[in-house]
């Protein structure tokens, strides 16, 4: 059984089309089978991916509004090595268009529930805010993935981002739970990034990854090259971190696993 994530805040340049990415590309590369939805109409997760968003045939757009299925939809030749459903200025129309459709929570939760089980892992790439496709991402997920800076706003952009949490889990989505709070572009001289690090172990205890994503020049380079860091430096700390990212989540659902079976 597949296992969803949405990755997700509200709060633009915290890392989080990054961690999609990178994410992504290291489970592709532990052999697991992967996804990724690009529900962010920048198409930034689809541009690093080396799939030209100008040039596709098909994107979440067809997916959300036109039924296509899936199969019919993804971009198999990407270079992280995983499938991908691509997103450009189009999926900006399509939240526009589902305000006009029944059930237009669940439109995609229905569009993947057939695919589901043909992938280890599907990652949602949602938009830097609260609209309808993030809550069609959360309607859809198992989990979601929260990239954080550790600053001082980004502790208040959380509170409303667990709000929004809640309130679907009460209304569409009873299983959906907070999959972990990652902390992105992590800068160990600064004095407020330890003081809110310390804050969220305090309130969110092991919802909080051990690995830390460090500010990383290779990291910030790779994207341009349309590539995941761990192909374009597999040596710099930010492919280490992403891969280190992978491992601990792998290691995570094995325990969950594990005590499923001897409860």
């Amino acid at each position: 059984m597949g296992k969803i994530i949405a990755i997700a805040n509200q709060k633009g340049g915290v890392g989080k089309t990054t961690t999609c990415v990178n994410l992504a590309a290291s489970m592709a590369a532990t052999k697991r089978k992967v996804l990724v939805i690009d529900l962010d109409p920048q198409g930034n997760a689809t541009m690093g991916s080396n799939i030209d968003k100008y040039e596709v045939a098909h994107t979440a757009y067809d997916l959300l509004i036109d039924d296509l299925p899936l199969d019919q939809v993804i971009e198999k030749e990407t270079s992280g090595g995983f499938h991908l459903v691509a997103a450009n200025s189009d999926v900006t129309a399509a939240e526009v268009k589902l305000m006009s459709f029944f059930s237009r929570e669940t439109r995609l939760r229905s569009a993947l529930a057939p695919y589901k089980d043909q992938y280890d892992y599907i990652f949602i790439d949602c938009p830097p805010s609260l609209n309808m496709l993030t809550v069609n991402a959360m309607t859809a997920a198992d989990s979601v993935l929260v990239p954080m800076q550790c600053e001082y706003y980004a502790l208040e952009g959380l509170t409303a981002l667990l709000d929004t949490i809640t309130k679907i889990a009460s209304v569409i989505n009873a299983d959906l739970k907070i999959e972990g709070i990652l902390r992105t572009m992590y800068d160990p001289r600064n004095r407020l990034s330890s003081d809110v690090s310390d804050q969220l172990k305090k309130h969110f205890g092991n919802k909080v990854y051990r690995t830390i994503i460090p500010r990383n020049v290779r990291l910030a380079e790779a994207p341009s090259f349309g590539t995941p860091v761990i192909y374009y430096d597999k040596y710099s700390t930010g492919a280490k971190a992403y891969l280190a990212l992978a491992g601990e989540i792998l290691r995570r659902e094995e325990q969950l696993q594990e005590d499923k079976e001897t409860s």
